[in-house]
């Protein structure tokens, strides 16, 4: 198994225990709920926008590791960050684990999130790992419900 393999094991691993942001929100003033009926994977995002920023965010709900992972991995991102800044992680992201995988990832502001770029050689992991993405979007953009459908 290569380092990069071994590397995404153990993020996945972990946060999938331990995921960060891991509960209900109670100042949110967006969410939505998202829903992936190929695997089950069932969450709702919370945010809390102050002046068009991140103030916080959470999650919670029950999913796959990798489901579970992306969502922890992503409140930690787009905590802090202003709306143009979360759109354009979320285009990022989204371009990455959609992209070509024989493409190199450009230069990009997702740091650690480049650990994700693997699930784009299996097409059917993808809507696992953009499932929390697409709901954060969607209770930015105040709708309140979306699926991978």
């Amino acid at each position: 198994m290569s380092e990069l393999s071994e590397l995404y094991q153990q993020v996945i691993l972990d946060h999938n225990k331990k995921p960060r942001n891991f509960r209900k929100l109670e100042h949110a003033n967006h969410s939505a709920e998202g829903y992936n009926p190929l695997c089950g994977d069932q969450l709702t995002v919370y945010l809390e926008l102050e002046n068009d920023s991140v103030k916080d965010v959470s999650f919670e709900g029950s999913g796959c590791a990798i489901s579970k992972a992306a969502a922890s991995m992503m409140t930690q991102a787009v905590k802090g960050k202003t709306k143009p800044q979360v759109e354009q992680l979320f285009q990022e992201f989204h371009t990455m684990v959609t992209g070509d995988p024989e493409e190199e990832i450009e230069s990009n502001q997702l740091g650690h999130l480049k650990i994700f770029a693997g699930v784009r050689e299996f097409p059917v992991r993808v809507k696992c790992a953009t499932l929390s993405w697409h709901t954060m979007h969607a209770a930015l953009n105040n709708q309140e419900i979306v699926s991978t459908e």
